[in-house]
C-alpha cells in the first residue's frame, strides 16, 4: 500500500467509524451427533472449546498489532435441530445452555446455531427445537436463534410460519432481550457470520473463518465529496469505498486463518450501523438527497447502495458471501430511529426497502399486545418478497412488553434503543390459520 492509502485508512479507522464487526468461526457439530444427549453435549463443548480457544486472543492481537477495532468475535455451529435429533430429548434447553457454557469459556460475544431449517417440512429435531427457543434464550446469555422458514426453491412453510408467530409472542414474555437473539428466514445462507442469523451449513468445511466488514460512516463520509454529482458518480464512490473495506476485511480474515490454522470462508461485506454518533446507513441515503430516509426515492437509493456495495466487494474479495450489501435495523442506526419519530417512515416502507436490503424487519419493536397471527402475517411478507426475489429476508421483531406505539424500548450496547412501532390494526388471522405451504414461484424450477 501507499503512504497516502494507509493514511486514508487510519483516518477512516478514527474519524469514521470503519470497523471488523465480526470474525465469526464456524465449527461443524456433525461428529458431535450421539443418541445420548448428556455425550452429545459433552462432545460439543469440548469441540468448540478446543477450535476457538484462541479466537479472540488471536482478535485482540491483530487489533493491537495493525490498529483495526475488531468489535465482535462470535462462533456459529451447525443447526441444532440436526445435531440433537438423535437424542430421545423432549426439548432442546440442555443444548442451548452447553452452547452458552463454550461461548463463555472462550470468551465470544455470541454463538449463533440454535436453529432449524424448516423450509419444506419438519423433521424429528425441528419441532422439538422450535419449542424450545423461548426458554433457552430465556435461560443463556449468548446463544443466538434462528429458522429458516421458506426459501425460492421450496416455496413457504406456512405452518412454521404460524408457529413462529407464537413462539416469537412466548420468547417475548420469558425475557426482555430473547426476541432480539432471534431471526425467521428465508433463504438463509450457510455462510453468514451476523448474528442473531449466523449458523455453519451443512455443506461448509469442518471450521472456516468467516469476517463481517462494516462500514457506513466511511461510506457517507466519501458521498460528502460529491454531493450534487449524478448517480453515475454515486456509484462509483460508493464501489471504490467497498473495495477498500473489503480488502481491509480480506487481511484480517487471512491473518486470523493464518494464526489459528483454520481455512478461511468468506467476507460478508454489509453496511450494518451501530447506535455510533455518523454510522447510519439512513444518513448514507439522506446524504444522496433525500430529506429524510422513509420519503419516496428511499428504495431506489438503497437498490444503488446495495449494488454499487457488492460490486465494490466482489472485486476485492475473491470469497465475497454471508449477506453483503446493507442493513437496515431500526434500533442500531440512529437516522432511522429519527425518521420512524418524525413520521417519514413506517412499516410498510420499511417493508418495501427489504426488496433491496441484506435482510429485512430488522430490529423492529412493536407493542406487546400484537397478536401472534400479525406477527406470523408479518413474516409471511416478509418471506414472499424473499422467495420471489431470489434474496435473502428476515424478520427480528421485538414485541415490547406493557408498551404503545410511539414508546422507546432500551436494549443498550450495539443493539441500542428502539421507538415501538405502529402496526396494522386490522387482522390476518384467518390467513394465517389455514397453513399448508405456498408453492415455490414458477420462476424456482431451474434444473
Amino acid at each position: 500500500m501507499e503512504t497516502n492509502q494507509i493514511l486514508e485508512t487510519i483516518r477512516m479507522i478514527e474519524e469514521e467509524n470503519l470497523d471488523i464487526r465480526t470474525i465469526t468461526m464456524g465449527i461443524s457439530l456433525l461428529d458431535c451427533i450421539d443418541s445420548d444427549s448428556d455425550r452429545a453435549c459433552q462432545k460439543i463443548y469440548d469441540k468448540i472449546t478446543r477450535l476457538a480457544k484462541n479466537l479472540v486472543k488471536v482478535g485482540e492481537e491483530i487489533e493491537s498489532e495493525y490498529g483495526i477495532p475488531i468489535i465482535n468475535k462470535r462462533i456459529s455451529v451447525t443447526p441444532i435441530g440436526i445435531i440433537a435429533a438423535a437424542s430421545s430429548d423432549t426439548d432442546y434447553v440442555k443444548y442451548a445452555k452447553t452452547l452458552d457454557k463454550a461461548a463463555q469459556a472462550v470468551g465470544v460475544n455470541f454463538i449463533g446455531g440454535f436453529s432449524a431449517l424448516v423450509e419444506k417440512g419438519y423433521q424429528h429435531g425441528d419441532d422439538i427445537l422450535i419449542n424450545s427457543i423461548p426458554q433457552a434464550l430465556a435461560e443463556t446469555q449468548f446463544v443466538c436463534s434462528s429458522v429458516n422458514i421458506g426459501s425460492t426453491r421450496a416455496g413457504i412453510n406456512m405452518d412454521a410460519v404460524r408457529h413462529m408467530g407464537y413462539v416469537i409472542k412466548e420468547t417475548a414474555e420469558k425475557s426482555d432481550m430473547g426476541c432480539a437473539k432471534l431471526v425467521v428466514f428465508a433463504n438463509a445462507v450457510e455462510d453468514n457470520p451476523f448474528m442473531a442469523g449466523a449458523f455453519h451449513g451443512v455443506g461448509e468445511a469442518d471450521c472456516v473463518i468467516n469476517v463481517g466488514v462494516s462500514g457506513p460512516g466511511v461510506v457517507k463520509r466519501a458521498l460528502e465529496k460529491v454531493k450534487g454529482e449524478p448517480f453515475d458518480v454515486v456509484a462509483e464512490v460508493v464501489k471504490q469505498t467497498a473495495f477498500k473495506i473489503t480488502r481491509m476485511g480480506q487481511l484480517v480474515g487471512k491473518i486470523a486463518s493464518e494464526r489459528l490454522n483454520i481455512p478461511f470462508g468468506i467476507v460478508d461485506l454489509s453496511l450494518a450501523p451501530t447506535p455510533a454518533v455518523g454510522d447510519s446507513v439512513a444518513y448514507i441515503l439522506e446524504e444522496m438527497g433525500l430529506e429524510s430516509v422513509g420519503t419516496h426515492g428511499t428504495t431506489a437509493a438503497l437498490a444503488l447502495l446495495n449494488d454499487a456495495v457488492k460490486k465494490g466487494g466482489v472485486m476485492a474479495c475473491n470469497h465475497v458471501g454471508g449477506l453483503s450489501g446493507a442493513f437496515i435495523p431500526v434500533s442500531e442506526d440512529a437516522g432511522m430511529i429519527d425518521a420512524v419519530n418524525n413520521g417519514a417512515l413506517n412499516l410498510e416502507k420499511l417493508e418495501a426497502m427489504t426488496a433491496i436490503c441484506s435482510v429485512g424487519l430488522d430490529m423492529i419493536a412493536i407493542p406487546g399486545e400484537t397478536s401472534a397471527e400479525t406477527i406470523a402475517a408479518m413474516i409471511a411478507d416478509e418471506a414472499a418478497i424473499g422467495v420471489i426475489n431470489h434474496k435473502t429476508t428476515a424478520v427480528r421483531i421485538i414485541p415490547a412488553k406493557g408498551t404503545s406505539v410511539g414508546d422507546m424500548v432500551e436494549f443498550g450496547g450495539l443493539l441500542g434503543r428502539a421507538p415501538v412501532m405502529k402496526v396494522n390494526d386490522y387482522a390476518s388471522t384467518d390467513f394465517i390459520l389455514r397453513g399448508g405451504r405456498i408453492p415455490a414461484p414458477i420462476h424456482s424450477f431451474k434444473n
